[in-house]
C-alpha cells in the first residue's frame, strides 16, 4: 500500500462509500404508521400547529434534517 495510486484509489472507494450511504440514509422512505404518526403529531402540539402537522407527512429523514435546521435558525 505504499503506492501513491494505491492509497488515492482507496481513499476515493472510501469516500465515495462514505457518501453513498450518507445519500441512502437521507433519502429513506417514512415507514411510520399512521398511529405513530399521530402519535408523534400530538407530542408536538405544544410547539406549534405548523410543526405538529409535519409529523403527519411522509417526509425523508432529509427533509426532517432540514426542517430541524431551519425551526433551530428561525428561533433564535
Amino acid at each position: 500500500m505504499n503506492n501513491p495510486t494505491t492509497r488515492s484509489a482507496a481513499v476515493f472507494v472510501v469516500i465515495l462509500a462514505v457518501i453513498l450511504l450518507a445519500y441512502s440514509i437521507l433519502t429513506m422512505p417514512d415507514h411510520r404508521t399512521t398511529t405513530e404518526k399521530v402519535g408523534d403529531a400530538i407530542h408536538d402540539l405544544p410547539q406549534g400547529v405548523d410543526k405538529a402537522s409535519r409529523q403527519l407527512e411522509d417526509r425523508t429523514p432529509g427533509q426532517k434534517l432540514g426542517d430541524q435546521i431551519k425551526d433551530n435558525t428561525e428561533a433564535r
